[in-house]
């Protein structure tokens, strides 16, 4: 289970990007994180996985203080978080299986890690995961070569490889069309409930989180306004969460990316 309490963080420039936000996820439950741009959702994503440093507040995995944890320690940790973004985070020159092995990075060797040395069981279940994501025979493809919603469903088997207590995903849609949003979060929800892992899923799209989510929780200037079932968001509550702003249009802006060191995308041997 995670359990998040009182985050917050607040940036060298002043700026309160989260204000005690306390949440608890678990079982096989897909939570998505819905409110405008800048309301905090990507900052409390990477502050689980503590690629953003929070300012204070807890954030535990199984009773487990990530806050806490050493450099190792906590690179051990991460290993229980799959990370899906929505850049993807792929590496282009690597092929697709060389990319979905690299969720397997933190439990081999630094020596068999930079010859791509894997188990044979790492390999054959990164062969069954491919196939279960719908790209079994394109193993040796490029990633550069692959369409976006393809690009994003090696990132998701990326992250099933590393067989993970929980999968954080941040915005996985943004850059898909229509057909392929769905085809992602076909995956994310039928993985939550056959593998029995909680997915933690910040979305712009409001009509797809009220679809696909079992439970959704609003954001709004750093704080939680509104947490509750989907049938629950009527237009009372959006006016709550956005304020007058995009209201989760499907065209809504992405949250700027902050130039703080701690906003960049993991490298994979910090996954």
């Amino acid at each position: 289970m995670l359990s998040v309490e009182n985050l917050a963080k607040t940036y060298d420039s002043g700026d309160e990007a989260l204000k005690g936000v306390s949440m608890e996820v678990s079982g096989n439950e897909l939570v998505a994180i819905i409110g405008p741009s800048g309301a905090g959702k990507s900052t409390f994503i990477r502050c689980i996985n503590q690629l953003t440093t929070p300012t204070a507040g807890s954030v535990l995995l199984d009773d487990v203080e990530l806050t806490e944890l050493s450099t190792g320690k906590l690179r051990d940790e991460r290993r229980n978080m799959g990370m899906i973004f929505q850049e993807y985070g792929l590496v282009d020159r690597l092929t697709v299986m060389e990319n979905v092995l690299s969720g397997r990075l933190g439990y081999v060797s630094m020596w068999n890690a930079f010859r791509r040395n894997f188990p044979a069981d790492d390999v054959r279940h990164a062969r069954a995961t491919l196939d279960r994501v719908g790209l079994g025979g394109m193993e040796d493809k490029r990633a550069d070569e692959l369409s976006g919603g393809q690009r994003q469903r090696v990132g998701i088997a990326r992250a099933v490889v590393q067989r993970p207590k929980i999968l954080l995903v941040d915005e996985p849609t943004s850059s898909l069309d229509p057909e392929s949003s769905r085809a992602v979060m076909d995956l994310l929800t039928e993985i939550a409930r056959e593998d029995d892992i909680p997915v933690l899923i910040n979305i712009h799209e409001v009509e797809l989180a009220l679809e696909y989510a079992d439970r959704v929780v609003g954001f709004a200037d750093g704080r939680i306004v509104f947490e509750g079932a989907p049938d629950e968001v009527d237009e009372d509550v959006r006016d709550t969460i956005y304020r007058g702003g995009t209201e989760g249009s499907l065209e809504a802006e992405p949250e700027p990316a902050t130039e703080s060191d701690d906003e960049r995308p993991a490298t994979p041997t910090e996954r």
